[in-house]
C-alpha cells in the first residue's frame, strides 16, 4: 500500500491551480470535470509520478466548518518538504507569499508556515 493521493479543501480551483502553479511551481496533473467541480490535481516538477494533491473544493458545509477551524488555530493543512528552507522561504517571500511563521528549528527539523490564499495554512519543512 502506498499513498497516490492527498488533498486540501479550496475556495477557489482555479485560484488554487494557479498559486500552487504559478507561485509555489507544482505542475498541474489531473484536470477532470466533475460536475460543477473538478478532479484537479499537481504535483512536484521532481516526481510526476509521485503523490498527487487534490485541490478539493470547500463546497461542503462540513470542508468549510474542518478548512477555517485549522485556519483559525493556526493549523497547518498540510506539509511540503524542502531541501533548502531558508532559500525557500526567500524565493516565496520574494513572490509575495505571506507567512505567518518564518524558518524555525523544531527539534531536528526546520519549519515554516505560510498562507495558500485559497483559506488554508502550509507549512514547509527542512529535516
Amino acid at each position: 500500500m502506498r499513498i497516490t493521493h492527498t488533498g486540501v479543501f479550496v475556495s477557489d480551483q482555479d485560484e488554487a491551480l494557479r498559486f500552487y502553479t504559478e507561485t509555489l511551481g507544482f505542475v498541474k496533473k489531473e484536470d477532470v470535470p466533475a460536475g460543477e467541480f473538478k478532479w484537479l490535481t499537481v504535483v512536484s516538477p521532481d516526481d510526476p509520478d509521485g503523490t498527487e494533491l487534490l485541490l478539493e473544493p470547500n463546497e461542503n458545509p462540513v470542508a468549510q466548518a474542518y478548512q477555517k477551524g485549522l485556519f483559525e488555530q493556526g493549523i497547518p493543512a498540510t506539509s511540503f518538504g524542502v531541501t533548502d528552507i531558508h532559500a525557500e522561504y526567500d524565493k516565496l517571500k520574494s513572490l509575495g507569499v505571506a507567512f505567518s511563521m518564518g524558518p524555525t528549528e523544531m527539534g531536528t527539523v526546520t519549519i515554516a508556515v505560510f498562507d495558500d490564499t485559497c483559506g488554508n495554512l502550509i507549512q514547509i519543512m527542512e529535516t
